[in-house]
């Protein structure tokens, strides 16, 4: 969230202007909410609901829309950081910002896709096929940016601040239904504040 607010959004208002910078990144964010809400979860790891006590697999028939989500994602981070890589400010952000969720990210569906899949190998081989699609992304971004031009990718690039803006806060609504406000607070707020101070010394 910090990343979308301190970095993306004021360097595509330099370009886009802030009113089509700010309508761009909450179409981001309304296009995931309406995903999220009526199509598949933005967040499949943090998302089996179906009760599989009697399955062959605890998380039986959740591996292929899990992996094809992930993908996704991957994909898009990557072209994400390509495309950020225009601005010299900018793409450091963008590199620490989506390299502080792999993290967590890769847990995540490192623990469903095993809970998915028979064995450790099947759920590995997929894990690290889904994250290779962040290089599919970026080598995406490098063979169609030049044919899209500047305000395009700048718009993309807003639209993925606003999926920031949503994953962000979907993911600190959730922990705060699990966990309640005061261990939610201190570290999303120091998230958002270490991107902001981040962004002051870095011109």
């Amino acid at each position: 969230m910090g990343v979308a607010l301190f970095w993306l959004l004021p360097e595509m208002a330099e370009v886009l202007g802030w009113p089509a910078a700010a309508a761009w990144t909450g179409g981001g964010a309304l296009a995931l909410l309406l995903l999220d809400r009526y199509v598949y979860p933005v967040c499949p790891a943090c998302a089996p609901a179906h009760d599989h006590t009697h399955c062959e697999t605890r998380l039986h028939g959740f591996a292929l829309p899990l992996l094809i989500a992930a993908s996704l994602h991957s994909a898009l981070d990557g072209w994400t950081v390509m495309a950020g890589q225009s601005h010299p400010n900018l793409g450091p952000a963008l590199i620490f910002g989506i390299a502080a969720h792999k993290a967590p990210e890769g847990l995540a569906l490192g623990v469903i896709a095993r809970a998915s899949l028979a064995t450790r190998f099947a759920a590995l081989s997929w894990c690290v096929t889904a994250q290779a699609a962040t290089l599919l992304g970026a080598g995406l971004e490098l063979a169609f940016a030049p044919y899209l031009g500047v305000m395009v990718v700048h718009a993309l690039l807003a639209l993925a601040g606003g999926s920031f803006l949503y994953l962000g806060g979907h993911a600190v609504h959730g922990e705060l239904r699990r966990s309640g406000a005061g261990p939610v607070f201190f570290p999303a707020l120091t998230g958002v504040a270490g991107s902001s101070v981040l962004r002051l010394f870095v011109r």
